[in-house]
């Protein structure tokens, strides 16, 4: 499930709810009752590098750079050099 952030425009409190994509969003502050705003946070990931994309799910294997190092010991980390 999703976490929600929220910030009481009364007292400021900001909280976080772990809530379903159905759930209605809240609404009133528990502690003072004032209003909530929901607030847009970070991701708690990021999607880097060569990846899954790049090692089968494009749309062509040319269309990605080829590796430099690709087949020599410099490149070892390479998804490029692993599978080529």
């Amino acid at each position: 499930m999703p976490m929600y952030e929220y910030r009481c425009e009364g007292c400021g409190q900001v909280i976080e709810v772990r809530q379903k994509f159905s759930d209605a969003p809240l609404t009133t502050c528990e502690s003072c009752g004032a209003p909530l705003k929901k607030l847009i946070s970070q991701t708690g990931f990021t999607l880097k590098g060569g990846g899954w994309y790049q090692q089968g799910y494009s749309v062509s294997s040319t269309s990605a750079p080829a590796c430099p190092g690709a087949g020599s010991s410099g490149c070892t980390g390479c998804p490029k050099a692993v599978n080529e």
